[in-house]
């Protein structure tokens, strides 16, 4: 094994200190860092600080028992995507069904069987790992993708989509993997709006983000992209791509978006036929013959780049 990795953490969250104690020791010896909580609220307190790679949650405890504890970890942008395993005496089926629906991925019976719960450990550990790796190379590549239900609950998202989501929508205790209602209608209208070009910005203080509809990938499941837009990123990107003025990428910028000579002229402060005089440049630059080609290849340059 490589020695440069990083042990995977287990959380277990159980009100026995019996429990605890022998759960610990047989996670750390196995190789697994074991982390500890000994209720609900310690264990929303803990994931703040750090995330774990699995969580063991004791279903009956006192105050948060582990039914709402795994119900608020799946609604926190932070720790939705981590698996919960449940260790329970409660093996009715009524029980079992309330655990998987709080959001557990699978449960152990008490007393615990050791060698059974840390084949299940290790299993649930490889597939979050492989999931996790699938998102990180997504986002090593640029591609800062979430995908949702049609009630807008997020079903995956790549690390950096995830932050983007966490800095924009939540805030503290409320943090919630759902999207707004707002933002779930618009992107559910994006679906159907293909003359839109499949995006739509929105202004958050001074932050722009566009979500662009890339495909439905699910019986009820839509993937999308977020771009987040910078002062003069676009204009930037472009510039260098094409070799054209600071002014032509601003014209570009607009061409692509699919805006009129007369929109860019009263959103630049210029005339149309300043406009129409900056396009002949564009076009000579880009090699092309019409306003459609050159929208093409600056929606693709900026694609690309995002």
């Amino acid at each position: 094994m490589d020695e440069q990795r990083r042990r995977d953490r287990v959380l277990v969250v159980d009100d026995s200190p019996e429990t605890l104690s022998f759960l610990t020791d047989a996670l750390e010896a196995a190789g697994i860092t074991a982390l500890v909580a000994t209720g609900g609220e310690a264990a929303l307190a803990l994931v703040r600080q750090i995330t774990p790679d699995l969580i063991l949650m004791d279903a009956n405890m006192p105050g948060i028992d582990g039914f709402e504890t795994t119900r608020r970890l799946g609604k926190d942008f932070a720790t939705w995507h981590v698996p919960i395993i449940f260790m329970t005496g409660l093996t009715e089926t009524e029980y079992v069904v309330q655990g998987l629906t709080a959001g557990a991925i699978d449960y152990i019976a008490k007393p615990i069987v050791l060698e059974e719960l840390l084949a299940r450990v290790r299993v649930h550990l490889a597939s979050a790992r492989i999931a996790q790796g699938a998102r990180s190379a997504l986002d090593a590549t640029g591609r800062s993708l979430l995908a949702i239900d049609e009630d807008g609950r997020i079903l995956w998202s790549t690390p950096q989509a995830g932050q983007r989501l966490a800095e924009l929508f939540a805030a503290g205790e409320d943090r919630q993997a759902v999207l707004p209602p707002s933002l779930i209608g618009k992107l559910a209208r994006l679906r159907l709006d293909r003359q839109n070009a499949g995006s739509f910005s929105i202004d958050f203080a001074a932050r722009r983000v566009s979500f662009n509809y890339l495909s439905r990938i699910g019986p009820d499941e839509f993937l999308y992209r977020l771009v987040e837009d910078q002062p003069g990123a676009r204009e930037a990107i472009l510039r260098a791509t094409f070799g054209v003025t600071g002014r032509e990428a601003e014209v570009l910028v607009w061409i692509a978006a699919g805006k009129s000579n007369r929109d860019i002229g009263d959103i630049l402060g210029i005339s149309p036929r300043t406009v129409n005089k900056h396009l002949e440049q564009i076009f000579e630059k880009l090699g092309v013959e019409n306003r459609a080609t050159a929208a093409a290849m600056a929606v693709n340059a900026l694609a690309d780049q995002n």
